[in-house]
């Protein structure tokens, strides 16, 4: 791309001096016409560029003239001002600083690339929200932030799953973001490193000891490995049925843990046999009676009956309902 090119060559006359137009063409890999075309492009845009005749002449910037720009590409350029997640930046405490610095990053681009640049918060918007879910309130997420940033150590409350609660001292490593939901990486006390929902956090208090980060430790990879082997170890429970056409789309758009595997495109026919992938029997059960007469099971065998026993339970218990109203 010519922005891409424009920058080589202020890179190149700032490390280099001066230079002729046809190293910068054998450099770039481009004509000499271009290069005099670039040079043009270059001056209009405000960059002290010019040419000496002679033996020794060539290209160069005036002298003590140095570009802010450090050989980024137009794509890289773009790729910094795309904007993180204002709710994410919000929860942090740095949405104002993260505007303010790509503020003086636009300033310091050359005027070829700060209009485009800036372009890039009109055209590109993160929301890592999702539709439905509600927010959930950190109440320790301040003291969770300073301890990540301090290495202190933190005495902490955490409620389980099943509700019971459990006192903890813990090496906090870092907080990641999945969606709109935050969570807490810390080293426990044995040295093992484990996951805890930051919402789940009761109580955190920091501690005045410090601590000593794992050598090598990368939040990032840890967090890849975690959530790989979480999906890994999801149990699993498949189910071959045939369904309607007309709510194919429904069953591929979904929230929940049911995947459509295999969905055997046969144009005309009735029902299509799919392939179903649910965490367990209880959610198949549940996903699959909702649409009602629309699918149909073949497997597991016994699955069928199930349906129809829940169906029954719905139907009593709302008779049994219209009969006290009466």
């Amino acid at each position: 791309m010519r922005g891409d090119r424009l920058v080589s060559i202020l890179m190149l006359l700032q490390s280099h001096g001066r230079m002729t137009a046809k190293e910068l063409s054998e450099k770039l890999e481009v004509s000499e016409r271009t290069i005099h075309r670039d040079m043009e492009a270059l001056s209009g845009s405000g960059i002290p560029v010019f040419a000496e005749r002679g033996k020794n002449g060539g290209w160069a910037l005036l002298e003590n003239y140095e570009t802010n720009l450090t050989g980024l590409k137009e794509s890289e350029i773009r790729a910094l001002f795309v904007s993180p997640s204002e709710q994410l930046l919000e929860d942090l405490g740095l949405a104002r600083t993260s505007e303010e610095a790509r503020n003086k990053l636009a300033a310091s681009l050359p005027s070829i690339y700060r209009s485009n640049a800036k372009s890039v918060w009109d055209r590109i918007y993160v929301d890592t929200s999702t539709w439905k879910m509600r927010k959930e309130k950190v109440e320790t997420f301040e003291t969770l932030k300073n301890a990540i940033w301090k290495d202190s150590k933190l005495a902490v409350i955490y409620e389980r799953v099943d509700g019971e609660t459990t006192n903890r001292l813990l090496n906090p490593l870092g907080l990641v973001a999945k969606g709109s939901r935050w969570y807490f990486v810390a080293e426990k006390e044995n040295g093992e490193i484990r996951t805890f929902r930051a919402s789940r956090i009761q109580s955190a208090v920091e501690q005045k000891e410090t601590f000593e980060r794992p050598k090598n430790f990368s939040l990032a990879e840890y967090w890849k490995s975690s959530t790989k082997a979480f999906v890994e170890n999801l149990p699993t429970y498949e189910v071959l049925a045939d369904v309607r056409p007309g709510i194919l789309p429904r069953m591929r758009f979904t929230d929940r843990f049911v995947e459509v595997e295999e969905a055997t495109d046969q144009s005309g026919n009735v029902w299509i046999p799919v392939k179903l992938t649910f965490n367990t029997e209880a959610e198949a059960l549940g996903y699959i009676l909702g649409f009602a007469d629309q699918i149909k099971v073949r497997k597991p065998v016994g699955l069928p009956e199930k349906i129809m026993k829940m169906a029954e339970d719905a139907v009593s218990l709302y008779k049994q309902k219209g009969q006290s109203n009466a």
